[in-house]
């Protein structure tokens, strides 16, 4: 989990950072995950490496900034995906749907997000719309951390 959640990124930015740099300008957009944000019972190395994603985020975003280069997180929720459809079955084999349903009940949306939602997040932060903004993180779980209270462990 910390190889590819989090060592992935880092070694992804290593990568693309020496690119934008020579080119003066560039927009990197990692993916944490409403782990990052909060902490759930039983989900010790997701929550860390997702925390560990801002971590690096805000750190390189500090590095490059000035130097015009953009870099942001998005936290998705839980996003309507085979990985959901998986974790769904592992908290509750024998109705996996229930899982669905009650994470959907206990979000204002009243939904999970759609993978296309998560991409124009992503593609508007790499746009020149977000051109000041940097260091920072956009949630995308449907208005869930927002409404009072952290996602359950079952939402990540």
């Amino acid at each position: 989990m910390i190889s590819v959640n989090l060592k992935g990124v880092f070694l992804g930015m290593r990568h693309v950072l020496p690119v934008m740099l020579k080119q003066g300008r560039g927009a990197v957009v990692n993916t944490a995950s409403v782990a990052g944000l909060f902490g759930g019972p039983g989900m010790a190395p997701y929550v860390a490496s997702k925390h560990g994603v801002l971590g690096l985020t805000k750190v390189a975003s500090a590095d490059v900034a000035r130097l015009g280069i953009r870099v942001n997180a998005v936290c998705p929720g839980p996003v309507e995906t085979r990985m959901m459809r998986s974790l769904e079955a592992q908290r509750n084999p024998r109705d996996p749907r229930a899982v669905h349903d009650a994470n959907s009940a206990n979000t204002p949306t009243g939904r999970y997000a759609m993978p296309e939602e998560v991409a124009n997040a992503v593609m508007y932060l790499c746009s020149d719309l977000a051109g000041d903004i940097t260091g920072t993180h956009l949630v995308i779980d449907g208005g869930r951390s927002g409404s009072g209270g952290a996602p359950s462990a079952a939402q990540h």
